[in-house]
């Protein structure tokens, strides 16, 4: 990756980070919140910024395999690196059926420990970062609040559109929101809605994920689909297996496209229930689970396949969608969150009048009619690149620290 500008660079060369937040990979779950990590690292790859992870995981007394994604939590060690990031995981406690209201205090709360630890450490922290506002940017605000950081914020997606139709949650969000330096939204639509919310438009700043235009490539596809097992027109759906994503629409669409096979991706609690489904249509013989793939091994399977499918709910600016592109992989989608901003050229794929198998078939059908160019709907995705995202959030974070130091300054001068 480029490094950013000699100027700014020079601005940030003293800026630590505090990143913040639940999502973030760990070394039982390495696929959580790869996004996260993934905007992360590229800008520590960039220069200028030393970030550390403080990453809080629910306690849990157990680690034995019968208490199923329970354990995993007391699988986490309680500190690891990760390419070359040092990521702390402080334990919260998580009260059942309390837990959505009382997480970002508990959260806040476990997690002051091991921030005050660090903050004795040489150098501190210039700001706080938090991602997902729902409850780790609030979390994160209150830990802002608690050591006199700066705060920097991100929604995400289902933060903000599913939690936030919650009064109690969506009232603390737009505080937090007040409360930061900027929020950063990873699409329009998803600023649109906080705006809905009542947070305050001027701390609301759009800049939407990035990809790995090396990794995330058009690749021969002979070799991709011999190697991966892909076969006759194959259609892959990348995501939790849960009926918000849609997995169950594709699984329909079986019935109706008879040369197509379907790939799915991921793993979640409607893995038994699109098994069944796939039985009584008859079509079980044409569906594959692969549960969880490693990210390095994604760009592998886009080219291998012929349509990604996106039947989701609703979602924010979904990552696999962007690797998709660029990888010269047709999407069908509903137009929902940030994916029309991304479906933006009828080459690129179809976005769905309506969310339902029907539509889907017909989706399937238009691009089979007419195949479009690989290269085409990659060149699509180049403007998304990390070295671009990288350095806008990078100059964000500056500007946030720049004000910072004015200010302080200011109030010494004042008082002298």
């Amino acid at each position: 990756m480029h490094d950013i500008s000699g100027s700014l660079r020079a601005r940030m060369r003293r800026m630590k980070l505090l990143t913040f937040t639940t999502l973030y990979p760990n070394e039982s779950q390495p696929v959580h919140g790869i996004f996260i990590d993934e905007r992360l690292r590229h800008m520590v790859d960039a220069g200028g910024i030393d970030a550390t992870v403080v990453a809080p995981v629910p306690w849990f007394p157990s680690a034995a395999h019968a208490f199923g994604r329970y354990a995993h939590f007391a699988r986490v060690p309680r500190e690891e690196s990760r390419r070359g990031i040092r990521v702390l995981h402080p334990r919260y406690p998580l009260i059942p059926k309390l837990g959505m209201r009382l997480a970002p205090w508990l959260m806040a709360s476990a997690a002051s420990r091991t921030v005050r630890a660090l903050l004795a450490e040489p150098g501190g922290f210039d700001l706080i970062e938090g991602h997902y506002l729902y409850p780790d940017g609030v979390a994160a605000a209150a830990l802002a609040r608690r050591f006199s950081l700066p705060l920097v914020l991100s929604a995400r997606g289902s933060d903000v559109n599913l939690i936030g139709q919650y009064v109690a949650p969506r009232r603390w969000m737009v505080q937090a929101v007040r409360q930061s330096a900027a929020t950063i939204t990873v699409s329009q639509a998803l600023r649109d809605r906080l705006c809905d919310m009542g947070a305050p438009a001027e701390r609301i700043i759009v800049i939407r994920n990035g990809v790995d235009l090396e990794r995330f490539k058009p690749l021969a596809r002979a070799p991709a689909r011999a190697t991966l097992g892909y076969d006759g027109f194959s259609a892959l759906v990348v995501g939790t297996l849960i009926e918000n994503k849609g997995q169950q629409f594709a699984i329909e669409a079986l019935k109706h496209v008879p040369e197509m096979r379907l790939t799915l991706i991921g793993t979640g609690p409607a893995r038994a229930r699109f098994e069944d489904l796939a039985r009584r249509l008859g079509v079980a013989d044409r569906l594959r689970f692969l549960g969880i793939v490693p990210h390095e091994l994604m760009p592998g399977h886009y080219p291998a396949a012929d349509a990604l499918i996106l039947a989701s709910e609703r979602e924010g600016m979904p990552n696999a969608v962007l690797e998709a592109l660029a990888c010269g992989l047709p999407v069908i989608a509903t137009p929902i969150g940030g994916v029309p901003e991304l479906v933006t050229d009828p080459e690129a794929g179809r976005l769905m009048r309506q969310r339902d198998a029907a539509e889907l078939v017909r989706c399937i059908g238009e691009l089979r009619a007419n195949p479009p160019d690989r290269d085409r709907i990659r060149s699509g995705a180049l403007k998304f690149d990390w070295t671009s995202v990288a350095r806008r959030q990078i100059e964000v974070y500056a500007g946030v620290v720049d004000e910072r130091r004015r200010r302080v300054g200011h109030s010494k001068g004042a008082t002298c």
